[in-house]
């Protein structure tokens, strides 16, 4: 037996237990992984409060989380590219857990540079970061306009947009302005009257926009873009209202390479990851309520 925190019915962070269940078994294409790190992601919480549900009940006890670092325990069938007793990082199913299950392509090696909490909180904040930057065609020349630039999301697309070549304005709290400009963005307070902070910062103009926020910015962001060809959520529920386009998934663009890349730039030091907190499995309630919350600045993660 091992132990992972499970949840019976949708709810608040109370709803999540720790309890036994039996090992998990890898089967065709699937590694077994002994987590030494799982970040807590926005997505968790609202599965966790069935958010996505459809308004059916939940029909069994699940599993949560999708970030993990770790130890490769054990590969099964038709698996090559990794082994066990690999270090890795990536994403996988339940990982709040002490052992977890995940397919070698969603994994990357480990450099050793990585602390565990970093590695371990990467995951989910990394891809999408990587994916939609790759989605808007970021490249040399842009100017991007980035909401909750100091959220998971928004502190791996700023560095990776200007490591590619772009220029980035990054809506924060206030507490978080001096941040954003430490990680090479020009910071604008969000907040009644951010439109013309951000005409004031990039004179101009903008020629994309990443909504990591979802409070209400979809419409004059599409004014700031010139239109909403180039303005993507992954956070408002009103995209289709602005005709945005909100991604919540990988269909459409190549993400292989988006770990390797991250695993690069973190262990390089090119690339940071702040970690908010750190929680033991048992305080996963806790690690909830707090992702809840929000304004935070970095990931929080589980240390099983």
């Amino acid at each position: 037996m091992t132990s992972a925190i499970r949840f019976s019915a949708y709810g608040g962070p109370d709803v999540l237990e720790l309890v036994q269940v039996d090992v998990p078994v890898p089967g065709d294409g699937q590694v077994l992984v002994r987590v030494r790190a799982a970040g807590v992601n926005p997505s968790d919480w609202k599965r966790r409060k069935g958010l996505w549900a459809g308004g059916r009940e939940l029909a069994a006890p699940s599993g949560i989380g999708n970030d993990l670092a770790g130890i490769v325990e054990a590969v099964g069938p038709g698996v090559s590219s990794v082994a066990v007793g690999d270090h890795v990082l990536g994403t996988g199913s339940a990982t709040h857990a002490e052992l977890a299950l995940a397919r070698p392509a969603s994994l990357t090696a480990r450099p050793s540079e990585i602390p565990w909490e970093v590695a371990g909180g990467v995951g989910v904040a990394g891809r999408t970061a990587y994916r939609v930057l790759r989605q808007l065609g970021i490249g040399p020349g842009d100017t991007l306009l980035i909401h909750a630039a100091a959220g998971g999301v928004g502190i791996v697309a700023t560095q990776l947009a200007l490591a590619w070549g772009a220029t980035v304005v990054g809506t924060a709290g206030s507490d978080n302005q001096a941040f954003v400009r430490e990680l090479g963005a020009s910071p604008v307070r969000h907040g009644d009257g951010w439109e013309d902070r951000v005409r004031a910062a990039a004179p101009d103009g903008v020629d994309a926009v990443l909504d990591a926020s979802g409070r209400g910015e979809l419409a004059a962001s599409v004014a700031l873009a010139g239109g909403p060809e180039r303005v993507l959520t992954i956070a408002a529920g009103d995209a289709d209202e602005h005709g945005v386009r909100f991604s919540g998934s990988d269909e459409g663009v190549d993400v292989s390479d988006a770990f390797p890349e991250l695993a690069r730039r973190l262990a390089a030091g090119d690339l940071v990851l702040p970690v908010w907190r750190t929680y033991p499995l048992a305080e996963a309630a806790e690690a909830h309520r707090v992702s809840e919350a929000g304004h935070l600045r970095g990931k929080i993660v589980l240390l099983p």
